[in-house]
């Protein structure tokens, strides 16, 4: 047989089964279906590193998988273009955002196609088709109907560099997650989405979520539930009170003061005259804070006191009230009460500060001291108590609250979906009417961002200024744009009916379709891109729009995959690697057989260009095994039990993603038959089925050869036979009188049958000394495991 030669085959079949429109997804089918979706590419660079590949090609592995198990497998891919990394990226090159993404776009898909991924084309998307983006300004137009998307004045986090304002989901240790640069506070004119209405819905029906567990954990610390009290404190000589909101009201009576952030809405007001320059002060220099630089419990406490007195509604008590930039002026309301006895961030204010210290509770007895009435109850008795009592007189009441925050929705960039709404002096807010969508991104020759607060929009009089759609008044466009997670939100419901110009999605194929079944991408969107698809969901599925609550059922997060030298690959370091350079040497399948190879789906792995050598020589002496390969050749018990195990193995471990066992379990296997002087056609068709999702283009190439119907990736996946499953060959244990004697080896198709078995081991010469002279009175056998033979002890 020829040399294996995968630059020659690999094309060839990659050409024939897009011909055959080998694995279009087939709408309406009588199959189950199986909906496999990765996380789609930005296309912010022009190809994609052999890192991208570790997780598109697990996804490729199981849709080819369960295509041959017998599912309607929709197995889609299209392009997240719009927002900062595409536009970043083009500011780079110097070139329109539309050319570098459409550019990109080409290069990373000749790149899937090159290793063989087996996507379903014909559902191409790309966020930036007017077509596409037009339903997903249709969906927020819903939203803003619903009084889910409002406007309003906000003091935000800032990029300096990306010049635009950023959710705080994309603040990563003070800075922009894009661009890594320190972000400012600063206050724009934004459009926001209420997702905190949906708060309690995203914790709750995680439950319901097959995802990892750290996964839905980062959910929930992110949304930050938690169950306390509401406790208002009346300002001294003001007519207005403040409100705190705490977990342990128990405490109230060790308050030793109020705390509020520099941004609370009285402080001014509440400041004596002689300490306002300086609160004044305190406070424009917090401005500067990113948020993460003000509430590491690492860093020196500071604050100013502001000459104001607060009443602890408990006891009448006059407390002093400071400004402090750890408390946040956007989490909770704003102000807290210092515990310093039960808190140590407060611990270490009250020392700096000289205020004082009083414990109220008994931290060995979990009881409550030095708290009136209440002295001695437990915490939680207290915690009921203690607002009840603060409920007679409205100074308090139970409550919960969050940690997550209205979505910042509007970006001051150009490249973006324009928000579609209009701004009408005589109407105000104004969406515009269904039938006038898509409101087009008009074409620029420069699109910079601005730094203004701004969007370069604004720039554009023949676009902005237009007709109000209700009073035909003059109107002005919005001119901000939407962030790049706005297309992310719903795509899997467009690859269901990528066409359709009438509906968002077709109620029948969306019933059909949905949930996504397997949904596969990387940690770092836990609480980015799946947080807001999530909410999205739930707002189409109350307006009727889908109809399930949850659009993922199973999640798995892929680790990341490191450059040889265990760095992030990059190009600045120069330690990329390309599936191009490596197809070009060894070709797709030995690519594909190593990123399911190189260890736990989930792990981070450093790139071993040494064991892409190993995988090569495993696929050579697949190509090699047909020179063994008999058709008349009859498989032995041995050949079928180790095959029909590594059918249940390969089977089992590509359901969890354990490629790198299966691909073992294969190598032992292929050791096994190497070895052999003959191998049987049926051993080495399953062997090339089992192979098929992970090596496709030499397993079909190797089909043909061996004259079998086209294609093997349209055969059914071979079944196992549970009577093969045993080990081959079974350790029978002999006994005389409960007493160990010996020991009988015997192939499984022996050890059912007893008589044979008793004979076997009466013919064993150490058994014979213990049966001479006896008779035998009984036999006792489990079947594969103990025979015992008892004796009448008397007998001569």
């Amino acid at each position: 047989m020829k040399k294996y030669q995968p630059q020659l085959i690999e094309p060839k079949w990659q050409e024939k089964w897009s011909e055959d429109k080998l694995y279009q997804a087939k709408d309406g089918s009588e199959k189950p279906k199986k909906y496999v979706l990765d996380f789609f590419p930005y296309p912010s660079g022009d190809g994609i590193h052999v890192g991208h590949l570790k997780g598109y090609t697990a996804t490729d592995i199981l849709s080819r998988y369960y295509r041959v198990k017998g599912f309607n497998v929709l197995h889609p891919m299209g392009w997240d273009a719009f927002g900062l990394p595409a536009e970043n990226y083009a500011l780079k090159k110097g070139l329109h955002p539309r050319i570098t993404t459409a550019q990109n776009i080409s290069n990373i898909k000749k790149q899937m196609q090159m290793v063989g991924l087996s996507y379903d084309w014909s559902r191409e998307i790309n966020t930036t088709d007017p077509n596409y983006y037009r339903w997903t300004q249709w969906i927020f137009i819903q939203m803003f109907k619903e009084g889910l998307a409002y406007e309003a004045e906000l003091p935000i986090n800032f990029c300096p560099s990306c010049k635009t304002g950023l959710a705080n989901e994309e603040v990563i240790g003070g800075e922009c997650e894009r661009c890594h640069t320190q972000v400012v506070r600063k206050t724009i004119r934004q459009w926001v989405l209420r997702i905190t209405k949906y708060a309690d819905r995203l914790v709750e029906d995680l439950d319901q979520l097959n995802w990892p567990d750290f996964i839905k954990e980062m959910q929930r610390n992110w949304i930050g539930k938690s169950e306390g009290s509401r406790v208002k404190f009346k300002i001294k000589n003001k007519d207005y009170s403040i409100e705190t909101f705490t977990t342990r009201v128990d405490t109230i009576y060790g308050v030793t003061a109020l705390i509020l952030a520099p941004e609370h809405k009285n402080i001014l007001d509440l400041t004596t005259t002689e300490h306002k320059k300086e609160v004044e002060e305190y406070v424009t220099q917090a401005q500067n804070k990113s948020d993460l630089e003000r509430t590491q419990l690492t860093k020196n406490k500071t604050g100013v006191f502001t000459g104001g007195y607060a009443i602890n509604p408990i006891n009448g008590e006059q407390i002093p009230i400071w400004v402090a930039d750890y408390v946040l002026g956007f989490y909770g309301t704003g102000a807290v009460m210092l515990v310093p006895a039960h808190d140590k961030r407060d611990e270490e204010f009250a020392k700096k500060f000289g205020l004082e210290i009083r414990q109220v509770i008994n931290e060995q007895s979990g009881v409550l001291i030095a708290s009136d009435k209440f002295t001695g109850l437990t915490i939680n008795e207290a915690k009921k108590a203690i607002t009840d009592y603060l409920k007679k007189d409205s100074s308090g009441d139970f409550e919960v609250q969050y940690k997550l925050r209205d979505w910042l929705f509007s970006r001051q960039r150009y490249w973006g979906e324009p928000i579609p709404i209009v701004h009408c002096q005589k109407c105000g807010l104004v969406p515009v009417p269904e039938k006038d969508l898509p409101v087009l991104l008009p074409e620029v020759e420069r699109y910079e961002p601005t730094g203004t607060g701004q969007s370069p929009l604004a720039n554009i009089t023949d676009w902005v200024n237009t007709t109000c759609p209700q009073c035909d008044g003059p109107a002005k466009r919005e001119t901000n744009t939407m962030p790049q997670w706005a297309g992310s939100c719903w795509y899997y419901l467009r690859f269901i009916d990528p066409n359709n110009n009438t509906f968002l999605v077709d109620p029948d194929l969306e019933k059909y379709w949905m949930p996504v079944d397997w949904y596969v991408g990387g940690a770092e969107h836990a609480v980015l891109h799946l947080l807001y698809a999530r909410f999205w969901h739930k707002f189409l599925y109350d307006i009727k729009a889908v109809s399930t609550k949850e659009p993922f059922t199973k999640l798995s997060s892929v680790g990341l995959v490191l450059a040889e030298d265990g760095r992030k690959m990059s190009k600045s370091l120069g330690n990329v690697v390309t599936p191009d350079q490596i197809v070009a040497e060894y070709g797709a399948d030995t690519l594909r057989v190593y990123e399911a190879f190189m260890g736990p789906f989930e792990n981070t792995i450093s790139w071993d260009p040494a064991s892409i050598n190993g995988m090569h020589h495993f696929l050579e002496r697949v190509w090699g095994l047909f020179n063994k390969m008999e058709p008349k050749e009859t498989p032995i018990l041995k050949d079928l039990c180790i095959m029909h195990k590594t059918i249940k193995k390969v089977g089992e471990d590509i359901e969890s993603i354990k490629n790198n066992t299966a691909i073992a379990s294969l190598m032992e296997w292929l050791n096994y038959l190497s070895r052999k002087d003959k191998v049987s056609l049926e051993e080495y068709k399953v062997f090339l089925q089992l192979l098929s999702p992970f090596a496709p283009h030499i397993t079909e190439e190797l089909w043909e050869t061996i004259g079998e119907n086209y294609s093997v990736h349209r055969q059914s996946w071979p079944t196992f036979d549970k009577k093969y499953l045993e080990e081959e060959e079974a350790l029978v244990v002999i006994q005389v009188n409960g007493k160990v004697r010996s020991q009988l080896t015997l192939p499984h198709d022996q050890i059912s049958n007893q008589q044979q078995v008793s004979d076997a081991a009466k013919s064993i010469p150490q058994i014979q000394k213990y049966l001479e002279g006896k008779e035998i009175v009984k036999e006792i056998y489990i079947p594969g495991k103990i025979l015992n033979l008892v004796v009448n002890q008397n007998s001569n």
